[in-house]
């Protein structure tokens, strides 16, 4: 990694690009981005860009904030010593990957262990096509990126295959640093720097039927195909046998995000709810998404905070983000076993772990969270000295640190590609002579309308 005192270091032109929106109401890529821009403007001046929207004349007073198309996009990237993005940023702009800018890809997202469950809502044509598509987003990023950064060292380990496969580890890059932290470090989700703050009531007593004196479990964001509330669901009916005061409040069920849809397993939760006669008064789904700024006020009015899903990959190498406001909010956590914050919560005394669709150890384990006084006292210390260690300060110091003092990869630099590299840039060169000759040009009329009809054909 790079040595320079980011203290010291010459400032550097940064940009952080998102295609997630940016505004009060965000969800996971774009607070992962917005707290990236506020870490790297105490190393240089920093623009935040999201190429979908920005709402609420959203804005900051360390770093600029606004939308972008491509041709806005283009201008940003030429100010830029250092780009930093996420998400299909690549694959929409690929004019990105021949600029002479340094690129941080952050990869804190496996999206394609992740389509696998979000597909399974289409045709299966359609979610082949949308999975070998991803990962086609991805291999773009690890081929082209100066460094990189994810979420935890068994994503790293899980990372460094694919880089293996790409050819990016090679002996310009191992040379340089046998280690690869060069080339890819962690940088987690991290914990707010600043202790919450409570200015409202956002649940108890505030929410038809949440009493003040409720004791209230919040599910932490939104609510997709890869989790399982429905077991979640089951073990509060359970439970609210003995403990009638138990609720359960969904705290994301609507995205803010207009371009991603509503998933099957949101679908699915609400009947389940609605089949066992908890909702409304037991179990409750919010309407809306809580403002970033604002989820102290619900975090602080719930006694525990849970994350369930099922036993597959995606799980195995997830990092559920929304844990870190549980701890954030100093809320003991019960979480299904198998994801990388699991053996956390067990080595550190955070919460409970239990096995994936086990109803009666689900239940239990909420009845003993919420209602075993010492229990809850010293899981409370042991969060919040755990939380210290894991601010947004301190999870990106290694982005920070790059971004500082940026360079090149060696491997970029040298010139060297992976065989897959080697084929796309000769087809590319290939359909640029192509399009500059004379009978490419005369037969363009006729290809546009075989090519019309064809994707005719397929629709029919």
């Amino acid at each position: 990694m790079p040595t320079t005192d980011p203290a010291t270091a010459q400032r550097r032109r940064i940009l952080v690009v998102t295609p997630d929106t940016l505004g009060v109401l965000m969800a996971g890529p774009a607070i992962r981005a917005w707290e990236i821009a506020k870490a790297l403007s105490a190393v240089g001046d920093v623009r935040l860009l999201s190429t979908n929207r920005v709402t609420d004349d959203l804005s900051h007073d360390d770093f600029h904030v606004a939308f972008a198309d491509d041709r806005g996009l283009r201008a940003h990237v030429e100010w830029a010593e250092v780009l930093v993005f996420q998400g299909h940023i690549l694959r929409s702009h690929p004019w990105i990957k021949t600029t002479d800018t340094i690129v941080v890809a952050d990869i804190y997202d496996p999206m394609h262990l992740e389509q696998l469950e979000q597909g399974k809502d289409l045709d299966p044509e359609d979610r082949l096509a949308v999975a070998i598509d991803t990962v086609e987003v991805l291999n773009d990023q690890l081929e082209r990126a100066d460094f990189l950064v994810c979420a935890s060292e068994k994503q790293r380990d899980f990372w460094l295959g694919q880089l293996a496969g790409l050819a990016r580890i090679n002996p310009a890059t191992y040379d340089r640093d046998p280690g690869l932290r060069s080339l890819l470090d962690v940088a987690p989700f991290g914990v707010q720097n600043e202790p919450p703050v409570q200015n409202r009531h956002g649940i108890k007593g505030t929410v038809p039927g949440i009493g003040p004196d409720d004791k209230v479990i919040v599910w932490g964001g939104g609510i997709y195909n890869w989790f399982d509330p429905l077991t979640l669901i089951e073990a509060v009916a359970v439970a609210r046998k003995a403990h009638p005061d138990l609720r359960l409040f969904f705290l994301g069920a609507a995205h803010p995000n207009p371009n991603i849809p509503t998933m099957q397993m949101a679908v699915q939760a609400r009947e389940r709810a609605d089949a066992l006669g908890l909702t409304g008064e037991t179990v409750f789904f919010n309407e809306s998404w809580v403002p970033y700024a604002d989820r102290a006020d619900y975090l602080l009015d719930a006694d525990l905070g849970v994350s369930t899903h099922y036993e597959h990959l995606e799980t195995a190498f997830s990092f559920r983000t929304r844990i870190l406001d549980y701890l954030w909010a100093s809320l003991p956590i019960i979480s299904t076993d198998g994801d990388t914050f699991a053996h956390i919560i067990r080595d550190h005394d955070l919460g409970r772990v239990v096995p994936p669709e086990d109803v009666d150890a689900l239940a239990g384990a909420i009845e003993e969270l919420l209602y075993d006084s010492a229990a809850r006292a010293r899981i409370a210390e042991n969060i919040a000295v755990y939380a210290r260690e894991h601010t947004w300060e301190n999870t990106l110091r290694p982005l920070v640190a790059f971004c500082a003092d940026p360079a090149p990869a060696p491997d970029r630099v040298a010139g060297i590609v992976s065989e897959r590299n080697r084929v796309v840039n000769d087809l590319a060169t290939r359909i640029r002579g192509l399009e500059q000759s004379s009978s490419w040009k005369l037969t363009r009329p006729l290809r546009a309308t075989s090519e019309w009809v064809a994707r005719r054909r397929r629709k029919l």
